[in-house]
């Protein structure tokens, strides 16, 4: 069983008060930053460049999990992990669902270094993708539609989170599993009871205090 990790997704932070929350973040037990990388064409939204991750892991030098939602994963992907990235996942669909080029990718990733997985958006299957596997240190389902921030659960994702563990535990692989999208005080329990073992939480988080938000999730 893999410990439980939160992320909290820097995409809800408050940008007026960068300095005071990202002391808290240190203070507090979350290991990870989750980085939400947007470039408008694959999902509407436009968010952090490169030179962003690079100032975080200096303000902030906690595990980064960078989630690329960018046309062209292949292409950002190493820049990223020159910058700071210690995990890079991808969406399937930009890579048109091609089992090939997603495991290529996967394997340029960790060539340079860093722990690379896989994402899938709410209307995509996961079963098609159980060959790379073997090949990812952290799946991630979405639990709302990738783009942005604030919107509600959708609880029959945690099905894939299901289809997950029984098949980690089938083919004895250690992937990490991880959902985004809704996680709140409502939403946690149900996803560890599924089996996630990584939590991205950004509204809940940063809209509560910080240190007993987190900690109350991993009690």
């Amino acid at each position: 069983m893999n410990e439980i990790v939160i992320a909290p997704s820097i995409l809800s932070l408050d940008y007026s008060n960068v300095s005071a929350q990202l002391e808290e973040l240190k203070a507090s037990k979350a290991k990870w930053l989750h980085f939400d990388v947007m470039d408008g064409h694959f999902v509407p939204n436009l968010t952090f460049g490169p030179d962003i991750l690079k100032g975080f892991k200096k303000a902030c030098p906690l595990f980064m999990d960078v989630h690329l939602m960018v046309e062209d994963p292949k292409t950002y992907a190493p820049i990223f992990i020159q910058n700071g990235a210690d995990l890079v996942t991808f969406h399937t669909e930009a890579l048109d669902n091609d089992l090939s080029r997603i495991q290529g990718l996967l394997d340029e990733i960790h060539n340079l270094g860093a722990k690379g997985g896989i994402v899938v958006k709410p209307n995509t299957a996961i079963e098609p993708f159980e060959s790379v596997l073997k090949s990812c240190d952290l799946v991630l389902v979405m639990s709302v539609e990738p783009g942005f921030g604030g919107q509600k659960f959708m609880a029959d994702m945690l099905k894939k989170v299901e289809w997950l563990k029984e098949k980690r535990q089938e083919l004895n692989l250690s992937y990490r599993i991880e959902i985004d999208g809704g996680i709140n005080q409502d939403t946690y329990k149900s996803a560890l009871d599924a089996g996630c073992d990584t939590l991205v939480a950004g509204s809940y988080v940063f809209k509560n205090d910080i240190t007993k938000t987190i900690e109350g999730m991993l009690a």
